[in-house]
């Protein structure tokens, strides 16, 4: 039996609620990134804390939490 995991529909990030960095895996900013949330156990969308390697859908964009930075997540079957 293969046991499925869907990671939760978020939508967009709403600059109201909190929210932490979005940056892709290859995003030159990324280090300046680390450097601003060195290793924070969760990552926030939209007021919501997840933990680290948890995933989330952003309007289609799957993001996985790394340390307090979100980074685009590749999907392996």
């Amino acid at each position: 039996m293969t046991e499925s995991h869907t990671a939760p529909h978020v939508g967009a990030q709403d600059p109201e609620l909190q929210n932490s960095p979005i940056a892709m895996e290859m995003d030159e900013d990324m280090e300046v990134l680390r450097q601003e949330v060195p290793g924070e156990p969760v990552c926030h969308f939209n007021g919501v804390a997840y933990a680290h390697g948890d995933l989330v859908d952003s309007a289609g964009t799957l993001l996985r939490c790394d340390y307090g930075i979100w980074v685009a997540a590749t999907t392996e079957d």
